[in-house]
């Protein structure tokens, strides 16, 4: 049943001209320093070939997942010498280089899992935390309490890039489309969806939720990637993504670390969103339930 009869106008996408853009897929161990070693080495290959957006998987600085021992090795961000390195990195090829994500001090119990993106200066231009916490019992019978160390964020973000505008995500952020659509709204051409998705849940979900992130929200979809077995035993499904607003998978990289690399080119944003305008046709309308629960709350964008 509809309520309110207002359409929902999308913001403005910022669209400039084609560009270059990397993913570093990674097989981060638990060392910081040789994770940093290994990430700077193919990021410095990814713009010597010409990209001037880079972005890395979620936890490129180290893959520890034993509370006790990833507590000892955290810092606050302004101590932080991953993220010390990666900004020093950046100022270094002058190019946009996303961190998908480090593990952060937040407070003495908790962590934030952070992405950075940094500017061609070095500085911080964004920051997001990860909403969602990956607190999930597998069918294989893999257990992930994400929250039992890290807090979740409370902020989306759009930030600003030269050609084009930037939504950021992290990895189980992909299973709610809520998010996707507000940073498309908010003028997102491009969404960041850097992650280390399991190998079982990567198998059966990856491709078909990127694609439909891409095509819901008529936004390029990158998405980072860990990939292949961890020194703690973890194994990730890899399959880093670029994917054009229309679905079509632009470029894919396998299980093993490496680079993928395409061509953005943000006019196609616009393009595609005059095909199909299911942005733009979005309506508000309220929701009927059963008698117990009444009639509910104006639902934005169609989403409860």
């Amino acid at each position: 049943m509809t309520g309110s009869s207002d359409t929902l106008t999308p913001g403005t996408p910022r669209l400039g001209s084609p560009f270059r853009a990397a993913l570093i897929q990674m097989r981060t161990e638990k060392s910081v320093a040789a994770n940093v070693a290994a990430a700077s080495a193919l990021i410095r290959e990814a713009a010597a070939a010409g990209a001037s957006y880079i972005q890395t998987p979620e936890m490129t600085g180290t893959m520890e997942e034993n509370r006790e021992a990833l507590f000892r090795v955290l810092h606050a961000e302004e101590d932080d010498p991953a993220l010390a390195a990666f900004r020093a990195l950046a100022a270094e090829l002058k190019v946009h280089l996303h961190i998908g994500s480090l593990a952060v001090r937040a407070s003495e119990h908790r962590a934030a899992n952070r992405s950075y993106l940094l500017a061609p200066d070095g500085t911080i231009a964004a920051c997001y935390d990860k909403i969602h916490m990956f607190d999930v019992d597998l069918p294989n019978g893999d257990v992930y309490r994400e929250s039992a160390a890290y807090r979740p964020g409370e902020l989306a973000i759009v930030a600003e890039l030269p050609q084009i505008r930037l939504g950021f995500t992290i990895c189980y952020d992909l299973r709610f489309p809520a998010l996707f659509r507000t940073l498309a709204e908010a003028g997102a051409g491009m969404i960041a969806a850097p992650a280390a998705f399991t190998q079982s849940t990567g198998e059966a979900h990856w491709h078909i939720l990127l694609r439909a992130r891409a095509i819901e929200t008529g936004c390029y979809v990158l998405a980072a990637a860990q990939g292949g077995t961890h020194e703690n035993g973890r194994k990730t499904f890899g399959h880093s993504l670029i994917i054009d607003p229309w679905g079509t998978i632009l470029a894919e990289g396998g299980t093993e670390p490496g680079i993928v690399s395409a061509e953005i080119d943000p006019a196609q944003v616009a393009l595609v969103r005059g095909r199909i305008p299911s942005l733009s046709n979005g309506r508000r309308f309220e929701l009927v339930a059963p008698a117990d629960h009444g009639r509910l709350h104006l639902v934005p964008g169609g989403v409860a």
